[in-house]
Protein backbone atom coordinates (compact mmCIF):
# COMPACT_ATOMS: atom_id res chain seq x y z
CA UNK A 1 0.00 0.00 0.00
CA UNK A 2 1.18 3.53 -0.81
CA UNK A 3 1.32 6.34 1.74
CA UNK A 4 -1.76 7.80 0.07
CA UNK A 5 -3.68 4.52 0.54
CA UNK A 6 -2.62 4.52 4.22
CA UNK A 7 -4.04 8.02 4.65
CA UNK A 8 -7.32 7.05 2.93
CA UNK A 9 -7.59 4.02 5.24
CA UNK A 10 -6.85 6.15 8.33
CA UNK A 11 -9.55 8.66 7.32
CA UNK A 12 -12.02 5.84 6.63
CA UNK A 13 -11.41 4.47 10.14
CA UNK A 14 -12.94 7.65 11.51
CA UNK A 15 -16.26 6.53 10.02
CA UNK A 16 -17.06 7.80 6.53
CA UNK A 17 -20.73 8.43 7.41
CA UNK A 18 -20.39 9.07 11.16
CA UNK A 19 -22.09 12.29 12.27
CA UNK A 20 -21.13 14.26 15.38
CA UNK A 21 -22.11 17.91 15.44
CA UNK A 22 -19.69 19.16 18.09
CA UNK A 23 -18.27 22.49 16.93
CA UNK A 24 -15.95 22.76 19.94
CA UNK A 25 -13.70 19.96 18.68
CA UNK A 26 -13.15 21.49 15.24
CA UNK A 27 -12.63 24.93 16.86
CA UNK A 28 -9.99 23.44 19.16
CA UNK A 29 -8.30 21.72 16.22
CA UNK A 30 -8.24 24.99 14.25
CA UNK A 31 -6.72 26.75 17.27
CA UNK A 32 -3.85 24.27 17.61
CA UNK A 33 -3.29 24.43 13.83
CA UNK A 34 -2.88 28.21 14.10
CA UNK A 35 -6.31 29.12 12.63
CA UNK A 36 -5.49 28.49 8.94
CA UNK A 37 -9.08 29.43 8.00
CA UNK A 38 -8.29 33.05 8.93
CA UNK A 39 -5.50 33.28 6.34
CA UNK A 40 -7.82 34.04 3.38
CA UNK A 41 -11.30 35.40 2.65
CA UNK A 42 -14.03 32.87 1.86
CA UNK A 43 -17.35 32.29 0.13
CA UNK A 44 -19.42 29.76 2.10
CA UNK A 45 -22.32 27.85 0.51
CA UNK A 46 -25.30 26.06 2.01
CA UNK A 47 -28.76 24.99 0.75
CA UNK A 48 -30.47 21.70 -0.06
CA UNK A 49 -29.48 21.28 -3.72
CA UNK A 50 -27.06 22.87 -6.16
CA UNK A 51 -24.22 23.64 -3.73
CA UNK A 52 -21.46 21.74 -5.54
CA UNK A 53 -22.39 23.01 -9.02
CA UNK A 54 -22.62 26.59 -7.71
CA UNK A 55 -19.27 26.23 -5.90
CA UNK A 56 -17.65 24.99 -9.13
CA UNK A 57 -19.08 27.98 -11.04
CA UNK A 58 -17.83 30.45 -8.40
CA UNK A 59 -14.39 28.81 -8.51
CA UNK A 60 -14.25 29.03 -12.30
CA UNK A 61 -15.32 32.70 -12.34
CA UNK A 62 -12.74 33.65 -9.70
CA UNK A 63 -9.98 31.86 -11.62
CA UNK A 64 -11.01 33.66 -14.82
CA UNK A 65 -10.35 36.87 -12.84
CA UNK A 66 -6.79 35.68 -12.14
CA UNK A 67 -7.25 34.59 -8.51
CA UNK A 68 -5.73 31.51 -6.87
CA UNK A 69 -8.62 29.49 -5.45
CA UNK A 70 -9.18 26.71 -2.95
CA UNK A 71 -12.44 24.77 -3.22
CA UNK A 72 -13.86 22.34 -0.67
CA UNK A 73 -16.90 20.23 -1.64
CA UNK A 74 -18.38 16.88 -0.65
CA UNK A 75 -19.01 14.04 -1.10
CA UNK A 76 -16.47 12.88 -3.68
CA UNK A 77 -17.16 10.66 -6.69
CA UNK A 78 -13.88 8.77 -7.11
CA UNK A 79 -11.20 9.97 -4.69
CA UNK A 80 -11.02 12.04 -1.51
CA UNK A 81 -8.61 14.33 -3.42
CA UNK A 82 -11.66 15.79 -5.24
CA UNK A 83 -12.89 17.36 -1.98
CA UNK A 84 -9.88 19.69 -1.78
CA UNK A 85 -9.15 21.56 -5.01
CA UNK A 86 -6.44 24.12 -5.69
CA UNK A 87 -6.89 26.33 -8.76
CA UNK A 88 -9.64 24.02 -10.03
CA UNK A 89 -7.66 20.78 -9.74
CA UNK A 90 -7.92 18.10 -7.02
CA UNK A 91 -4.91 18.19 -4.68
CA UNK A 92 -2.13 15.76 -5.56
CA UNK A 93 -1.69 12.55 -3.56
CA UNK A 94 1.61 13.94 -2.22
CA UNK A 95 0.05 17.17 -0.99
CA UNK A 96 -2.88 15.34 0.59
CA UNK A 97 -0.50 12.99 2.43
CA UNK A 98 1.68 15.90 3.64
CA UNK A 99 -1.38 17.85 4.83
CA UNK A 100 -2.74 14.80 6.66
CA UNK A 101 0.58 14.33 8.48
CA UNK A 102 0.47 18.01 9.48
CA UNK A 103 -3.08 17.74 10.90
CA UNK A 104 -3.18 14.20 12.29
CA UNK A 105 -0.89 14.53 15.38
CA UNK A 106 -2.84 17.61 16.50
CA UNK A 107 -6.15 15.82 15.84
CA UNK A 108 -4.96 13.03 18.13
CA UNK A 109 -4.38 15.58 20.90
CA UNK A 110 -8.01 16.70 20.56
CA UNK A 111 -9.26 13.08 20.35
CA UNK A 112 -7.46 12.23 23.62
CA UNK A 113 -9.52 14.85 25.46
CA UNK A 114 -12.99 13.82 24.27
CA UNK A 115 -15.21 10.73 24.33
CA UNK A 116 -16.09 10.92 20.60
CA UNK A 117 -13.11 11.43 18.22
CA UNK A 118 -13.10 13.88 15.32
CA UNK A 119 -15.06 12.58 12.30
CA UNK A 120 -13.91 11.91 8.72
CA UNK A 121 -15.58 15.19 7.71
CA UNK A 122 -13.93 17.13 10.56
CA UNK A 123 -10.54 15.86 9.37
CA UNK A 124 -11.03 16.62 5.68
CA UNK A 125 -12.33 20.10 6.58
CA UNK A 126 -9.25 20.81 8.71
CA UNK A 127 -7.01 19.43 5.95
CA UNK A 128 -8.69 21.66 3.35
CA UNK A 129 -8.25 24.80 5.47
CA UNK A 130 -4.61 23.91 6.16
CA UNK A 131 -3.90 23.15 2.47
CA UNK A 132 -5.46 26.47 1.42
CA UNK A 133 -3.28 28.40 3.89
CA UNK A 134 -0.14 26.53 2.78
CA UNK A 135 -0.80 27.05 -0.97
CA UNK A 136 -1.55 29.99 -0.33
CA UNK A 137 -4.91 30.79 -1.98
CA UNK A 138 -6.42 34.23 -2.59
CA UNK A 139 -9.90 32.94 -1.67
CA UNK A 140 -11.59 29.74 -0.49
CA UNK A 141 -14.92 28.49 -1.84
CA UNK A 142 -16.42 26.14 0.76
CA UNK A 143 -19.55 24.01 0.68
CA UNK A 144 -21.13 22.89 3.96
CA UNK A 145 -21.39 19.16 4.57
CA UNK A 146 -24.80 19.18 6.24
CA UNK A 147 -26.93 22.06 7.52
CA UNK A 148 -24.80 25.05 8.42
CA UNK A 149 -24.75 26.30 11.98
CA UNK A 150 -23.24 23.11 13.45
CA UNK A 151 -21.35 22.05 10.33
CA UNK A 152 -17.56 21.73 10.77
CA UNK A 153 -16.98 24.18 7.89
CA UNK A 154 -18.68 26.97 9.87
CA UNK A 155 -15.47 27.86 11.74
CA UNK A 156 -14.86 29.97 8.61
CA UNK A 157 -17.23 32.82 9.56
CA UNK A 158 -17.14 33.78 5.89
CA UNK A 159 -17.73 37.31 4.61
CA UNK A 160 -19.91 36.07 1.75
CA UNK A 161 -22.58 33.36 2.08
CA UNK A 162 -24.54 31.72 -0.72
CA UNK A 163 -27.81 29.96 0.06
CA UNK A 164 -29.10 27.73 -2.73
CA UNK A 165 -32.78 26.59 -2.71
CA UNK A 166 -33.86 25.05 0.60
CA UNK A 167 -36.09 21.96 0.64
CA UNK A 168 -36.79 18.99 2.91
CA UNK A 169 -33.74 16.74 3.36
CA UNK A 170 -31.73 15.34 6.29
CA UNK A 171 -34.83 15.86 8.46
CA UNK A 172 -33.49 13.51 11.15
CA UNK A 173 -30.69 16.03 11.84
CA UNK A 174 -32.03 19.40 10.72
CA UNK A 175 -35.72 19.29 11.66
CA UNK A 176 -39.04 18.28 10.11
CA UNK A 177 -40.03 21.58 8.53
CA UNK A 178 -38.57 23.86 5.87
CA UNK A 179 -38.42 26.60 8.52
CA UNK A 180 -36.35 24.45 10.91
CA UNK A 181 -33.99 23.48 8.09
CA UNK A 182 -33.65 27.14 7.00
CA UNK A 183 -32.75 28.15 10.57
CA UNK A 184 -29.99 25.50 10.63
CA UNK A 185 -28.64 26.71 7.29
CA UNK A 186 -28.91 30.41 8.27
CA UNK A 187 -26.28 29.65 10.91
CA UNK A 188 -23.51 30.28 8.37
CA UNK A 189 -24.49 33.98 8.31
CA UNK A 190 -22.10 35.86 10.60
CA UNK A 191 -21.73 39.52 11.56
CA UNK A 192 -21.59 41.91 8.61
CA UNK A 193 -21.72 39.18 5.94
CA UNK A 194 -23.11 39.62 2.44
CA UNK A 195 -25.74 36.95 1.74
CA UNK A 196 -26.68 35.81 -1.77
CA UNK A 197 -29.92 33.82 -1.69
CA UNK A 198 -31.58 31.83 -4.46
CA UNK A 199 -35.35 32.06 -4.78
CA UNK A 200 -36.84 30.53 -1.61
CA UNK A 201 -40.30 29.69 -0.33
CA UNK A 202 -41.68 32.16 2.21
CA UNK A 203 -41.17 29.52 4.92
CA UNK A 204 -37.43 29.28 4.07
CA UNK A 205 -36.88 33.01 3.51
CA UNK A 206 -38.22 34.15 6.89
CA UNK A 207 -35.35 32.67 8.97
CA UNK A 208 -32.78 34.02 6.48
CA UNK A 209 -34.19 37.55 6.72
CA UNK A 210 -34.34 37.37 10.54
CA UNK A 211 -30.77 36.03 10.81
CA UNK A 212 -29.50 38.77 8.46
CA UNK A 213 -31.20 41.44 10.59
CA UNK A 214 -29.71 39.94 13.77
CA UNK A 215 -26.19 39.82 12.27
CA UNK A 216 -26.29 43.14 10.42
CA UNK A 217 -25.80 41.18 7.18
CA UNK A 218 -26.68 42.47 3.69
CA UNK A 219 -29.13 40.26 1.78
CA UNK A 220 -29.34 40.05 -2.03
CA UNK A 221 -32.23 37.93 -3.36
CA UNK A 222 -32.73 36.18 -6.67
CA UNK A 223 -35.65 37.80 -8.47
CA UNK A 224 -34.99 41.10 -6.74
CA UNK A 225 -31.29 42.12 -6.88
CA UNK A 226 -30.17 39.47 -9.41
CA UNK A 227 -31.52 36.57 -11.48
CA UNK A 228 -31.92 34.85 -14.84
CA UNK A 229 -33.40 37.15 -17.48
CA UNK A 230 -33.38 34.70 -20.37
CA UNK A 231 -32.14 31.24 -21.23
CA UNK A 232 -32.01 29.33 -24.51
CA UNK A 233 -30.93 25.77 -25.29
CA UNK A 234 -27.60 25.38 -27.06
CA UNK A 235 -25.48 22.46 -28.20
CA UNK A 236 -23.84 21.08 -25.05
CA UNK A 237 -25.61 23.42 -22.63
CA UNK A 238 -27.48 26.73 -22.62
CA UNK A 239 -26.98 30.42 -23.37
CA UNK A 240 -27.97 32.82 -20.59
CA UNK A 241 -28.70 36.47 -20.04
CA UNK A 242 -28.09 37.16 -16.35
CA UNK A 243 -29.01 40.14 -14.22
CA UNK A 244 -26.09 40.60 -11.85
CA UNK A 245 -25.73 42.95 -8.90
CA UNK A 246 -23.80 45.30 -11.19
CA UNK A 247 -25.64 45.04 -14.50
CA UNK A 248 -26.74 42.69 -17.29
CA UNK A 249 -24.45 39.97 -18.68
CA UNK A 250 -25.66 38.60 -22.01
CA UNK A 251 -24.68 35.77 -24.33
CA UNK A 252 -23.15 33.70 -21.50
CA UNK A 253 -22.64 30.05 -22.52
CA UNK A 254 -23.01 27.54 -19.67
CA UNK A 255 -22.07 23.93 -20.60
CA UNK A 256 -24.61 22.46 -18.14
CA UNK A 257 -28.28 21.59 -18.62
CA UNK A 258 -31.47 22.71 -16.86
CA UNK A 259 -33.17 25.77 -15.42
CA UNK A 260 -31.71 24.86 -12.02
CA UNK A 261 -28.17 25.28 -13.39
CA UNK A 262 -29.10 28.69 -14.82
CA UNK A 263 -30.32 29.64 -11.33
CA UNK A 264 -27.05 28.35 -9.84
CA UNK A 265 -25.17 30.49 -12.37
CA UNK A 266 -27.06 33.62 -11.31
CA UNK A 267 -26.18 32.95 -7.64
CA UNK A 268 -22.53 32.25 -8.53
CA UNK A 269 -22.24 35.48 -10.52
CA UNK A 270 -23.77 37.57 -7.71
CA UNK A 271 -21.39 36.00 -5.15
CA UNK A 272 -18.34 36.78 -7.29
CA UNK A 273 -19.59 40.32 -7.96
CA UNK A 274 -20.02 40.84 -4.20
CA UNK A 275 -16.52 39.53 -3.52
CA UNK A 276 -14.89 41.64 -6.25
CA UNK A 277 -16.78 44.77 -5.24
CA UNK A 278 -19.10 45.06 -8.23
CA UNK A 279 -22.51 46.56 -7.51
CA UNK A 280 -24.94 49.23 -8.60
CA UNK A 281 -22.28 51.42 -10.18
CA UNK A 282 -19.89 48.81 -11.56
CA UNK A 283 -20.11 45.45 -13.26
CA UNK A 284 -17.53 42.80 -13.99
CA UNK A 285 -15.90 42.59 -17.42
CA UNK A 286 -18.31 40.68 -19.65
CA UNK A 287 -15.65 38.70 -21.56
CA UNK A 288 -14.07 37.46 -18.31
CA UNK A 289 -17.49 36.35 -17.01
CA UNK A 290 -18.18 34.53 -20.29
CA UNK A 291 -14.78 32.83 -20.09
CA UNK A 292 -15.38 31.77 -16.47
CA UNK A 293 -18.74 30.15 -17.19
CA UNK A 294 -17.64 28.52 -20.45
CA UNK A 295 -15.15 26.23 -18.67
CA UNK A 296 -17.46 25.01 -15.86
CA UNK A 297 -18.12 21.31 -15.44
CA UNK A 298 -20.10 19.46 -12.78
CA UNK A 299 -19.45 15.70 -12.80
CA UNK A 300 -22.44 13.56 -11.88
CA UNK A 301 -24.98 16.28 -12.71
CA UNK A 302 -26.76 15.17 -15.90
CA UNK A 303 -23.33 14.03 -17.04
CA UNK A 304 -23.27 12.14 -20.35
CA UNK A 305 -20.82 9.22 -20.10
CA UNK A 306 -21.88 7.08 -23.12
CA UNK A 307 -23.67 7.39 -26.44
CA UNK A 308 -25.86 4.89 -28.36
CA UNK A 309 -27.72 4.58 -26.13
CA UNK A 310 -27.03 7.79 -24.24
CA UNK A 311 -26.15 7.10 -20.58
CA UNK A 312 -26.58 10.01 -18.17
CA UNK A 313 -25.50 10.16 -14.52
CA UNK A 314 -27.35 12.41 -12.11
CA UNK A 315 -26.94 12.63 -8.34
CA UNK A 316 -30.52 13.75 -7.51
CA UNK A 317 -31.22 12.27 -4.07
CA UNK A 318 -34.27 14.16 -2.80
CA UNK A 319 -37.58 15.23 -4.39
CA UNK A 320 -36.42 18.85 -4.84
CA UNK A 321 -33.36 17.70 -6.80
CA UNK A 322 -35.29 15.08 -8.79
CA UNK A 323 -37.89 17.68 -9.83
CA UNK A 324 -35.07 19.81 -11.31
CA UNK A 325 -33.58 16.76 -13.08
CA UNK A 326 -36.93 15.68 -14.56
CA UNK A 327 -37.65 19.21 -15.74
CA UNK A 328 -34.24 19.33 -17.49
CA UNK A 329 -34.82 15.90 -19.06
CA UNK A 330 -38.17 17.00 -20.50
CA UNK A 331 -36.97 20.38 -21.68
CA UNK A 332 -33.38 19.84 -22.83
CA UNK A 333 -33.28 16.21 -23.96
CA UNK A 334 -36.84 15.11 -24.84
CA UNK A 335 -35.87 11.40 -25.04
CA UNK A 336 -38.54 9.22 -26.63
CA UNK A 337 -37.54 6.25 -24.47
CA UNK A 338 -35.81 6.41 -21.09
CA UNK A 339 -34.85 3.57 -18.74
CA UNK A 340 -33.87 4.61 -15.19
CA UNK A 341 -31.43 2.80 -12.90
CA UNK A 342 -32.12 3.78 -9.30
CA UNK A 343 -30.42 3.08 -5.96
CA UNK A 344 -31.09 5.31 -2.95
CA UNK A 345 -29.96 5.60 0.66
CA UNK A 346 -32.25 4.17 3.33
CA UNK A 347 -33.06 7.54 4.92
CA UNK A 348 -34.26 9.15 1.67
CA UNK A 349 -37.79 9.72 0.37
CA UNK A 350 -37.73 6.95 -2.27
CA UNK A 351 -41.44 7.27 -2.93
CA UNK A 352 -41.09 11.05 -3.57
CA UNK A 353 -38.16 10.45 -5.95
CA UNK A 354 -39.88 7.71 -7.95
CA UNK A 355 -43.20 9.59 -8.17
CA UNK A 356 -41.36 12.38 -9.99
CA UNK A 357 -39.41 9.99 -12.21
CA UNK A 358 -42.39 7.85 -13.27
CA UNK A 359 -43.82 10.16 -15.99
CA UNK A 360 -40.48 10.35 -17.87
CA UNK A 361 -39.14 6.78 -17.42
CA UNK A 362 -40.64 3.95 -19.47
CA UNK A 363 -38.94 1.32 -17.30
CA UNK A 364 -37.01 1.26 -14.02
CA UNK A 365 -34.21 -1.02 -12.83
CA UNK A 366 -33.77 -0.92 -9.05
CA UNK A 367 -30.54 -1.92 -7.37
CA UNK A 368 -28.31 -1.10 -4.39
CA UNK A 369 -25.25 1.13 -4.19
CA UNK A 370 -22.05 0.48 -2.26
CA UNK A 371 -23.04 2.49 0.83
CA UNK A 372 -23.80 0.55 4.02
CA UNK A 373 -26.78 2.93 4.26
CA UNK A 374 -28.20 1.82 0.88
CA UNK A 375 -31.93 1.07 0.96
CA UNK A 376 -32.53 -2.72 0.99
CA UNK A 377 -33.39 -3.98 -2.47
CA UNK A 378 -36.72 -5.59 -1.54
CA UNK A 379 -37.85 -2.32 0.12
CA UNK A 380 -36.95 -0.16 -2.91
CA UNK A 381 -38.48 -2.73 -5.29
CA UNK A 382 -41.72 -2.59 -3.28
CA UNK A 383 -41.88 1.19 -3.59
CA UNK A 384 -41.07 0.99 -7.33
CA UNK A 385 -43.79 -1.62 -8.05
CA UNK A 386 -46.35 0.52 -6.21
CA UNK A 387 -45.54 3.53 -8.43
CA UNK A 388 -44.51 2.00 -11.79
CA UNK A 389 -46.48 -1.28 -11.73
CA UNK A 390 -44.87 -4.72 -11.75
CA UNK A 391 -44.38 -4.97 -15.52
CA UNK A 392 -42.20 -1.82 -15.63
CA UNK A 393 -39.87 -2.78 -12.75
CA UNK A 394 -36.73 -4.93 -12.97
CA UNK A 395 -34.64 -5.87 -9.93
CA UNK A 396 -30.84 -6.21 -10.25
CA UNK A 397 -28.62 -7.36 -7.37
CA UNK A 398 -25.55 -5.32 -8.35
CA UNK A 399 -24.76 -2.08 -10.16
CA UNK A 400 -22.99 -3.79 -13.11
CA UNK A 401 -26.05 -6.05 -13.57
CA UNK A 402 -28.39 -3.07 -13.32
CA UNK A 403 -26.54 -1.07 -15.99
CA UNK A 404 -26.35 -4.07 -18.32
CA UNK A 405 -30.06 -4.81 -17.79
CA UNK A 406 -31.03 -1.17 -18.43
CA UNK A 407 -29.06 -1.01 -21.70
CA UNK A 408 -30.66 -4.27 -22.88
CA UNK A 409 -34.14 -2.96 -21.99
CA UNK A 410 -33.47 0.37 -23.74
CA UNK A 411 -32.35 -1.40 -26.92
CA UNK A 412 -35.05 -4.11 -26.84
CA UNK A 413 -37.94 -1.73 -26.40
CA UNK A 414 -36.89 0.38 -29.38
CA UNK A 415 -36.01 -2.29 -31.96
CA UNK A 416 -32.38 -1.21 -32.05
CA UNK A 417 -33.16 2.36 -33.21
CA UNK A 418 -31.10 4.20 -30.60
CA UNK A 419 -31.59 7.88 -31.39
CA UNK A 420 -33.66 9.44 -28.61
CA UNK A 421 -33.04 6.44 -26.33
CA UNK A 422 -31.33 6.83 -22.96
CA UNK A 423 -30.43 5.29 -19.62
CA UNK A 424 -30.47 7.57 -16.55
CA UNK A 425 -28.57 6.40 -13.45
CA UNK A 426 -29.73 8.31 -10.38
CA UNK A 427 -30.93 8.36 -6.76
CA UNK A 428 -27.73 9.19 -4.87
CA UNK A 429 -24.26 10.66 -5.34
CA UNK A 430 -22.96 7.23 -4.24
CA UNK A 431 -25.02 5.54 -6.98
CA UNK A 432 -23.45 7.93 -9.50
CA UNK A 433 -19.95 7.29 -8.09
CA UNK A 434 -20.43 3.52 -8.38
CA UNK A 435 -21.69 3.78 -11.97
CA UNK A 436 -18.98 6.27 -12.94
CA UNK A 437 -16.24 3.86 -11.86
CA UNK A 438 -17.71 1.23 -14.19
CA UNK A 439 -18.50 3.52 -17.15
CA UNK A 440 -15.58 5.97 -17.18
CA UNK A 441 -12.84 3.31 -17.33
Amino acid sequence: MSEFDDVVAALDKRGFTRMDFDMQKIRDLMDVLGSPQRAYPAIHLTGTNGKTSTARMIDSLLRAHGLHTGRYTSPHLETVRERISLDGEPVSEERLVATYHEVEPLAELIDARVSEPLTYFDMTTAMAYAAFADAPVDIAVVEVGLGGEEDATNVLEAGICVITPIGLDHTEWLGDTIEDIAWAKAGIIHKGATVISALQTEEAMRPLVERCAEMGATLAREGSEFGVIERAQAVGGQVLTLQGLGGVYDDVFLPLFGAHQAQNAACALAAVEAFLGAGKTRQLELEVVREGFSTVDSPGRLERVRSAPTILLDGAHNPHGMAATVSALEEEFAFRHLVAVVAVLGDKDASGLLDLLEPVAARIVVTQNSSPRSMPLNELAGVAVEIFGEDRVTVAQTMPDAIEEAVVLAEEDTDGELSGVAVLITGSIITVADARKLLKR
